[in-house]
């Protein structure tokens, strides 16, 4: 059957769709199908629109520009039009990435990522698409960025950082001031890391006395309350910190496999480390390229040095903290959970504990639970007698 016409009885058929018709199960396996062959149709669609408008083939039907053809035909806007088909063409350089995109393993925004990466560095193809089908599309963003900053020369990236930065305001319609930043990691991390502690402590605060507002609600009471000299400061967290091997501190740059970096913020300079370093609080982490010192004690409380190591991630690189769970990828409004429950007699050590967001923290809570792991929901609840 010739693919337009596969396109036309699939069309014909969705429209007999009854969900209501269908039990939960069925419905989550055809939405998954169905998500694919979107994932397919799309690709091959922005394909064809490439090849046709690069012939002219849109001028047969009456417009004088392929994207504004495609958007019309799409239904989406002339920018979004241009940007699929250029991500088409792009997709033409990487063989492996095609063939994903047209089978529906990856979207076509996933494989626009992949192959902005390639051309950046060449060879990192086949690792993305292995993040790509196993993980969510903020993991993919995040491990092509650091790919592409990795293969920077970090001299030259911390130039075009302080180039780019800038801070713009304005007025919406409903007269609210808005804004975009964008600053360098080692002025920009402390300060976002400083209003998440806020606005975490304004959140935990306000579910004590009934249903809370969404998390940037608060986030923008803890931006007021600082730029107005006012807000609570967590002293027990580190709002900047910076991963520096010792020798890229001796000899003043950073040789392969010795990091310099902002946690959550990416490549630095030893110099700008160093500089850090002289109106900070120092503190060390012995490992052996695999793990840290192992750390040990019994309860919930985390020791300051303890916490440190948590807060580093896994050696010998230390990329900050990030959810456990595969596939995820949450990076903010992380829980500690202990992988073996307190109550189950498990430590508060470097080993049992594990960066969770809230929704994987709830999941993990309730199948340990049902594993006996806990005290029941009930009895937990009413407390001791």
């Amino acid at each position: 059957m010739h693919p337009g016409e596969a396109a036309k009885v699939l069309r014909t058929a969705l429209l007999s769709l009854r969900p209501d018709a269908l039990s939960g199960r069925e419905c989550a396996s055809l939405a998954e199908e169905l998500a694919r062959t979107a994932k397919s149709c799309e690709a091959a669609a922005a394909s064809l629109a490439a090849w046709a408008s690069d012939r002219g083939a849109y001028r047969d039907k009456g417009f004088t520009d392929g994207a504004e053809w495609f958007a019309r035909a799409s239904g989406s806007s002339p920018t979004a039009a241009k940007a699929a088909m250029e991500t088409a063409w792009a997709v033409e350089e990487c063989p492996q990435t095609k063939a994903a995109v047209l089978a529906g393993d990856v979207s076509m925004e996933q494989a626009g990522i992949i192959a902005r990466t390639e051309f950046a560095v060449p060879g990192s193809e086949a690792d993305l698409l292995g993040v790509a089908k196993s993980s969510s599309l903020k993991s993919l963003k995040d491990t092509a960025r650091d790919t592409r900053l990795g293969s920077m020369d970090v001299d030259e990236l911390a130039r075009r950082q302080r180039k780019a930065r800038c801070f713009r305001h304005w007025r919406d319609e409903l007269g609210m001031i808005r804004g975009t930043f964008a600053l360098t990691p080692e002025v920009g991390v402390p300060i976002v890391n400083g209003l998440d502690a806020e606005a975490d402590r304004l959140r935990k605060a306000a579910k004590k006395q009934g249903e809370p507002e969404a998390w940037e609600a608060y986030a923008a009471d803890a931006l007021a309350a600082r730029l107005q000299g006012g807000g609570h400061v967590r002293g027990s967290r580190a709002e900047l910190v910076v991963v520096a091997d010792i020798n890229a501190l001796r000899h003043g740059h950073a040789e392969p496999g010795e990091p310099c970096h902002v946690v959550g913020g990416g490549p630095i300079p030893v110099e700008v480390a160093r500089e850090l370093s002289k109106d900070a609080f120092i503190k060390a982490v012995l490992h052996d390229g695999v793990d840290v010192l192992r750390v040990e004690h019994f309860g919930r409380h985390i020791k300051a040095e303890l916490r440190t190591a948590l807060e580093l991630g896994p050696a010998p690189q230390f990329p900050g903290k990030t959810c456990c769970e595969p596939g995820c990828g949450r990076q903010h409004n992380l829980e500690w959970d202990h992988v073996d429950p307190v109550n189950n007699n498990g430590p508060t050590s470097f080993d049992n504990l594990k960066p969770r967001c809230w929704p994987h923290h709830r999941d993990k809570t309730e199948r340990d639970r049902k594993a006996g792991l806990l005290r029941p929901k009930a009895s937990a609840e009413r407390g001791p007698p």
